[in-house]
């Protein structure tokens, strides 16, 4: 049996997209860290008080 070259571009065209959506998952998350690291540990304290302020306004507990 011989298999259509359409079904195989859409099946590589599958993989590619959710290749590519995982990627940008995993960008967004390395992302996320890396800003959420550097503003828990930040010496500077405006980039402290924004975060805290953030916080403030909506309504979670930092203390």
């Amino acid at each position: 049996m011989h298999s259509s070259p359409i079904a195989q571009d859409s099946t590589a065209g599958l993989a590619g997209g959710a290749r590519s959506l995982l990627l940008q998952l995993s960008a967004g998350a390395v992302l996320g860290l890396v800003v959420m690291y550097g503003v828990t540990f930040s010496t500077s304290p405006i980039v402290h008080n924004a975060a805290h302020d953030v916080r403030h306004v909506t309504v979670k507990p930092c203390h």
